[in-house]
């Protein structure tokens, strides 16, 4: 007979422990009750403050359990209860913070980042109720249990906050924490979360105050704080600029994957790829899959203008048809470092100087940032569509490149001879496709060609292999002519070493009179039966040393270790970090690291091609492909779910070369790799040229075969993904090889794959009839009637009455076809012999066939047909028979109720 006031109060004040814990339990309760009268509700709250004063922590456990409710409660209320959570709950939350029970303070912590994640607490208290604790439990006498986990509340809050309060009140103390000598559980939270803190407060803040606690962190006498460190890494890196990315990150990250520790060692290796693809860059990273998709020539004149002050992305994009024919061989991409000049300057030109033509299709593509050449991967670029990367004026001498050249460095740079170097004055005319010649000097760019004094034996020696190696495939017009520059090249090396020392005396003279003692490397070149581009091409960089010969010529000539650590050169990362990934699948690291340590590298390995782009694939195509034959199940299976993702990123030419074998290894692998495949066979294969695609048809029917029959879901993916397979497919291909897997998967054991099948044939029904002509889809009808509406298994008479409902749900026929294709036959089987047919029969020609239009409003012999039908079945002997014949229920769809009529038609 107690009012809900009385009876709070009665067992508020009983001794009984459990008698206060139903109190605090039954507290949203009598909210509840008492919410229409303000002044009760008030009541109530006032009694909570008191109940939080109780002696018990197991009674106060409970009230924090039930404050973020009855915070909800409150805010739902607030025209009747305003300031009721921040008066009377708040001050109870943030008390319970300290308090002496671990339990208490778990709940409460856990009260706080729920209101705090809903919004119910006020900005204005977070600033002066919720911080100024936190802070104060951080403070250096504070207790340690109490100190760890206030820090560990003020990492978790702060995405909450935002950044504002975050920077004020959360980022000096955090920054304390970060050099906390004496608890280093404190320095561990603070780790573990620094790349939350990072990503709240942005790049500005994390640079200036965080980066310097954050290497302090990485080199913690305590393994625990580094290996957080190591695991958090990738956040610190996307809060940071890309030059101390480069340049500082990076060398700290080495140094924890060299770590004392095996565990360190281990995490580092486990964020290593995720740190890699922090490196990423969305211009070059070409995200588009048709290399006819863009060329050179699509470039507005605004674009081209736009190249010079700008880096140009190395993803050059050519057609098909401008393709060599022999994909072994790829044409070196020459990089350009030069000045570029106004056309002032370039009027102004000494009269000695003389104008050399060079035709443009000898520019070919490359980043204003690579140190070599783009093109040793498998897409032959024909010059013709490359555009040239030119760096501004004292690009040799910037600060980049400096860096640059500090990251690349290798034995081959350091012991090699110096090369000269080399200014170019080039206008590059605006307009693309025109032919340069010397007769139309106006159309011309002006090149001074330098000298090749410094060429030596080795150089020549280089060019001799290349143009031996390139002979054998002289037939090809890009290689003859590759063939050519390198020859000229060759022959101007020689002459100018038997007259290197005339061509000095030469050079001080000509320099002397035209005035350009700043420029002491570079000669001029007075000899007109030299070819003009052929020293260019051969002094920039010596990238000619760069070209890559692909499999077809790697039997000819043996690379030494030195060239082959070369070609797996970028400049999109730090080396060092690439060679540290590629050695992930050494088999010595599952030893001294972590025994799935190849699995993470396969994990990462799309986001890091992604990264460096198609460009530089052959920095990975050795890697990926050692991963491919792991013995390791589980790191071929992580390759197979992203194989088509990675076929994304590399286009459809490395695709075909390097993809496509591992795919065809993966598709007789163990099921567990199989799988992979399978569940994205037609993101795959939409990527391949129609031909290659076609060769696919003839394998799909060995999905059908598992290494265990009871693996249903590998024939339910089968079936899903033919039904995306349908659009790649010809008519003829979709007749002859889809249709007999897709009536196979109709008759399968378990109904789910069936289910899933039956949407499949209707699909292929819908295809085949919409061909022209479309004998297919009636060949294809007739063999539904006659291997399922007449099978003498009642099991296949019922899937062709599943099949008819769902052509008839799915509009995959159009009703006349389908009153004259299959109606016939499926009323036939009104007075077939087994009732679950009958009922399946009923219910489709009652809750599906008689809802479309063509057989509500036509008066023909069709829907006398139907109508004839359904009183028929209305007085059949079943009783689910009857049922479904004369009630019309609201479920329609074969999703719907397949399941609640299981009994009556499985």
């Amino acid at each position: 007979m107690l009012t809900p006031l009385g009876r709070l109060d009665k067992y508020a004040a009983s001794e009984n422990v459990f008698n206060r814990q139903m109190v605090a339990r039954s507290l949203l309760d009598t909210l509840r009750e008492v919410c229409d009268d303000e002044r009760d509700c008030i009541a109530v709250l006032e009694r909570i403050s008191r109940l939080a004063d109780d002696s018990e922590p197991t009674v106060r456990a409970e009230l924090m359990e039930q404050v973020p409710h009855i915070a909800l409660f409150c805010q739902e209320n607030r025209p009747s209860i305003p300031y009721a959570f921040s008066k009377y709950l708040l001050p109870i939350v943030v008390r319970y913070l300290a308090d002496q029970n671990n339990q208490v303070r778990k709940t409460s912590q856990a009260a706080l980042l729920a209101l705090l994640e809903q919004e119910l607490i006020e900005r204005f208290d977070v600033e002066t109720k919720v911080c100024p604790v936190l802070i104060e439990l951080t403070a250096p006498d504070s207790n340690d249990d109490v100190k760890t986990e206030a820090v560990a509340i003020m990492c978790k809050m702060a995405p909450m906050v935002g950044k504002d309060i975050t920077e004020r009140l959360i980022l000096p103390r955090f920054c304390e924490m970060c050099c906390d000598c004496r608890m280093f559980h404190v320095r561990k939270v603070c780790a573990a979360n620094f790349g939350d803190i990072c990503s709240v407060v942005g790049q500005q803040a994390t640079e200036e105050m965080l980066l310097p606690r954050f290497f302090q962190l990485c080199s913690d006498n305590v393994w625990g704080v580094r290996k957080a460190c190591a695991e958090c890494f990738m956040a610190v890196s996307c809060a940071t600029c890309q030059e101390i990315r480069r340049t500082k990150l990076s060398a700290l990250f080495i140094n924890l994957i060299s770590d004392p520790s095996r565990w360190v060692r281990q995490a580092a290796f486990q964020s290593l790829g995720p740190f890699i693809s922090t490196f990423a860059n969305p211009s070059s990273s070409g995200q588009y899959f048709k290399e006819e998709s863009k060329s050179s020539e699509d470039l507005s004149v605004e674009d081209k203008n736009r190249i010079r002050d700008q880096e140009v992305p190395e993803d050059v994009q050519i057609r098909p048809e401008d393709v060599s024919s022999d994909p072994s061989i790829s044409n070196s991409s020459v990089k350009l470092e030069n000045m570029v000049e106004d056309h002032a300057e370039t009027s102004r030109k000494s009269p000695g100087e003389i104008s050399v033509p060079v035709d443009s299709s000898l520019l070919c593509t490359l980043s204003s940032e690579s140190h070599q050449e783009a093109a040793s991967n498998e897409n032959d670029k024909k010059p013709a569509n490359c555009k040239s990367a030119l760096r501004p004026e004292g690009g040799a001498s910037s600060p980049d490149s400096a860096l640059l050249d500090q990251e690349l460095y290798n034995s081959f740079h350091f012991w090699r001879t110096p090369l000269p170097e080399i200014d170019l004055d080039i206008e590059l005319e605006q307009g693309s496709g025109n032919t340069l010649s010397p007769e139309r000097p106006e159309e011309t760019s002006e090149v001074t060609v330098p000298g090749s004094s410094n060429i030596t034996m080795a150089t020549r020696k280089e060019l001799e292999e290349m143009i031996e190696n390139l002979e054998p495939h002289i037939d090809d017009p890009d290689v003859k002519a590759q063939v050519d520059v390198l020859s000229a090249a060759l022959r101007a090396s020689r002459l100018d070493a038997r007259e290197e020392a005339s061509d000095a005396e030469k050079r001080s003279d000509v320099q002397d009179e035209l005035g350009v003692n700043e420029l002491p490397n570079c000669k001029i070149n007075h000899d007109a039966s030299v070819p003009l581009i052929s020293d260019a091409v051969e002094n920039m960089d010596s990238a000619l040393r760069y070209i890559h010969n692909d499999s077809d010529l790697s039997t000819n000539s043996s690379f030494s270790p030195d060239e082959e650590r070369r070609s797996k050169v970028q400049d999109v990362v730090p080396q060092a970090l690439l060679d540290q990934y590629l050695s992930m699948t050494d088999p010595s690291r599952a030893q001294t690291v972590d025994t799935e340590i190849a699995k993470h590298c396969a994990y990462s390995l799309p986001g890091v091609a992604l990264t460096l782009g198609r460009q530089n694939w052959h920095c990975l195509r050795e890697t990926y492909e050692t991963l491919a034959s792991d013995m390791q199940w589980k790191v071929r299976r992580t390759l197979a779910f992203s194989i088509h993702e990675l076929a994304v990123i590399l286009g459809d030419q490395l695709t075909a070369a390097d993809l496509v074998p591992i795919f065809n290894g993966f598709l007789k692998d163990l099921d567990e790799v199989r799988i992979g495949v399978l569940k994205h066979l037609h993101d795959f294969l939409k990527l391949l040229h129609i031909d290659k695609r076609r060769e696919y048809l003839y394998q799909l029917q060995e999905f059908l075969v598992t290494d265990n029959s009871r693996n249903w879901r590998f024939r339910a993916e089968l079936a899903e993904q033919l039904i995306l397979l349908l659009e790649l497919y010809s008519p003829r291909d979709v007749y002859d090889y889809l249709r007999p897997i897709a009536l196979n998967l109709c008759a399968d054991k378990v109904s789910s794959v069936r289910w899933i099948s039956y949407k499949l044939v209707s699909e292929m029904v819908k295809k085949l009839h919409m061909a022209t002509p479309p004998t297919f889809g009636v060949d294809l009808i007739n063999e539904l009637v006659e291997n399922f509406g007449r099978c003498p298994k009642w099991s296949g008479r019922q899937a062709f009455v599943f099949v008819c409902q769902t052509v008839i749900e799915d509009d995959c026929l159009p009703m006349d076809q389908f009153a004259v294709h299959l109606m016939p036959h499926l009323l036939t089987l009104a007075n077939d012999r087994v009732p679950n047919v009958r009922v399946l029969l009923a219910k489709t020609l009652r809750q599906t066939l008689l809802e479309k239009e063509y057989f509500l409003t036509s008066a023909g012999c069709h829907q006398e047909a139907v109508e004839q039908t359904i009183v028929a079945l209305q007085m059949d002997r079943d009783s689910d028979v009857k049922y479904f014949a004369s009630i019309h229920p609201a479920s329609t769809k074969i999703s719907d109720d397949a399941m609640s009529t299981a009994s009556s038609t499985y």
